[in-house]
């Protein structure tokens, strides 16, 4: 069976069209499916601009349906099966917005340090909005953490490896840098607005990236960020501060 997306008998006029090289400005052909091509003027490799991934975003085949998307339409997988997990969390917290800004905070601090650290940007950004459904009764947490990536496809082995995260964000376990970056991002999320508390937290981040994502928030531009904090912080009994450098 083929997928529809991929069989040219469900195209629609305009699944094939030219885009203008970013390299050199010359015109180059695409088929909707295609991830790349190669500009026959200059030989350089341009992304399809208008590649959506639909299901190969979170379907654990994709590969085997689309082979080798390269590194930037990978990136765009991460990004989207995170963002769908990021749904999924925010239509089950319902109104609780303070807990939904606290995952997005998480998250956006994550993708910053993951810029610098070599970890699984997809087990962190899942684990940055799942860990909010954790904090919950362990077995139910786990258990709605679970049902959201079966649905989504994540498929078992990248589920538990993000569940894997969570258990050890909230232990205080270091031994995976996916970890460390999830403990210095949700560190980062609980600090208020002044200069001194962003380098308190900046000593106390694990990764180097942490810490300095912790002094260009604190510093802004050279100058203290000020006033007071719009809201009161996010209350969570974090783990941070009692790091452990591995399961016992």
């Amino acid at each position: 069976m083929k997928c529809p997306g991929q069989d040219t008998r469900y195209w629609k006029p305009g699944d094939i069209f030219d885009v203008d090289c970013p390299h050199c400005g010359s015109k180059v052909e695409f088929f909707k499916d295609e991830a790349t091509r190669r500009c026959r003027a200059c030989r350089k490799t341009v992304v399809n601009p208008r590649m959506n991934f639909g299901c190969a975003a979170y379907c654990q085949h994709a590969a085997d349906c689309l082979g080798d998307v390269g590194p930037e339409l990978a990136a765009q997988r991460v990004d989207l099966l995170k963002d769908r997990v990021a749904l999924e969390v925010k239509r089950l917290l319902g109104s609780d917005f303070h807990r939904i800004a606290h995952g997005l905070k998480v998250a956006s601090h994550a993708e910053e340090i993951l810029r610098e650290e070599a970890a699984e940007g997809a087990l962190v950004l899942c684990a940055a909005h799942l860990h909010l459904l954790l904090e919950s009764p362990e077995e139910e947490g786990s258990r709605k953490a679970l049902d959201i990536l079966e649905r989504l496809g994540a498929g078992p082995e990248l589920s538990r490896k993000v569940l894997d995260v969570i258990e050890d964000f909230q232990a205080g376990v270091t031994d995976s840098v996916e970890a460390r970056v999830l403990l210095d991002a949700h560190r980062l999320a609980l600090v208020g607005q002044t200069e001194e508390e962003f380098v308190d937290a900046g000593k106390k981040c694990l990764t180097a990236a942490g810490a300095k994502l912790a002094s260009r928030l604190g510093h802004a531009e050279g100058k203290a960020l000020t006033g007071p904090p719009s809201r009161e912080p996010y209350e969570f009994e974090s783990p941070v501060g009692e790091e452990k450098t591995s399961r016992t």
